[in-house]
């Protein structure tokens, strides 16, 4: 973490940049081991799912085979975006690979649609022609894809809640121990009841719980793409606080968004009296946008109020 610092310069406005300080980490944590074992666990599944979903004739384990195969293709991406993250190829990357995260989960989310689309089509089409399917099969690999979709969840569990791309790649884990659940229970009404409708109805289910679990992934992960601010920070907030200083009289140029799935920059400009408010105001303001709204990479620009404002001010949204 850098200290808050500031820089003169020889135009009309001095200028004061800080970076906020704590126990933030300018560059994602690596989940490289978990990322490897888990998608070892899934690439294991997939391959169990399909052979078997062909020998049983069951479009519901064959969907779950491709559910679990998009899932490897997000994991992958996401383990691929932490190790560009830190990537440096050169001078003209400023925030090195960083955003390479945000695409990653966009991507993620991509995957998942495209899953959704292609259960639909096959699920409508078998549901108006139904084929006999080996309901104990089917019970005993989804079982075992309940185990390994669990046992991939609780690895990424611990970074699910600080970021993300690790949320998305835990939420398809979750998804998938449901889906697979869903299918132990198609299989079972199957046997009990020769009702071969059900392993079509099952996929339909899959769709469904799918796009549940994807929906607030596309959108986070779109929203951070477009540089909008991360959902869990309130610009209002962070404007009220900065506006609330008493070395403050006025903010323009107030910009949130997020450099990765883990870090946010925000830039202002402040205006305030005749005087620079100096270094330990720089940096206690960073120090509290740091802990107050998780901003670990503040730009601030003051302004004296004497001398006007910043031509280049824009306006800030409401």
């Amino acid at each position: 973490m850098h200290g808050g610092h500031s820089h003169s310069h020889d135009h009309d406005h001095s200028h004061g940049h800080a970076h906020g300080l704590g126990g933030h980490s300018h560059a994602p944590t690596s989940f490289g081991r978990t990322f490897a074992i888990a998608t070892g666990l899934n690439v294991a599944l997939v391959a169990a799912q399909f052979i078997f979903g062909l020998w049983a004739n069951s479009l519901a384990l064959i969907a779950d085979a491709g559910h679990n195969l998009s899932d490897v293709m997000g994991l992958l991406l996401a383990w691929g975006a932490f190790a560009f993250a830190g990537w440096r190829p050169s001078n003209g990357f400023t925030y090195q690979m960083r955003a390479a995260s945000i695409l990653a989960a966009l991507a993620n989310a991509l995957l998942l649609v495209a899953a959704i689309a292609i259960i639909t089509w096959e699920a409508i089409a078998r549901l108006s022609a139904p084929e006999p399917v080996a309901s104990g099969t089917v019970m005993l690999v989804a079982a075992i894809g309940v185990v390994i979709n669990g046992a991939s969840a609780w690895l990424l569990s611990r970074g699910s809640q600080s970021d993300l791309n690790m949320r998305g790649a835990f939420l398809h884990m979750m998804a998938d121990a449901a889906v697979s659940v869903a299918v132990i229970l198609a299989g079972l009404g199957i046997w009990l009841t020769g009702w071969q409708w059900l392993d079509p109805a099952a996929s339909l289910l899959i769709s469904v719980v799918i796009l549940i679990g994807t929906w607030r992934l596309l959108r986070d992960s779109l929203r951070l793409a477009l540089n909008a601010a991360p959902r869990e920070i309130d610009p209002t907030a962070v404007r009220g606080y900065l506006e609330s200083l008493p070395e403050v009289k006025g903010l323009h140029d107030l910009h949130i968004w997020a450099m990765s799935t883990t870090e946010t920059a925000m830039t202002c400009h402040l205006v305030t009296p005749e005087g620079h408010p100096g270094d330990a105001f720089l940096h206690r303001v960073a120090d509290e946008l740091q802990h107050r709204f998780g901003i670990g990479h503040t730009t601030v620009q003051i302004e004296l109020e004497m001398r006007g404002t910043c031509p280049t001010a824009c306006p800030i949204a409401s």
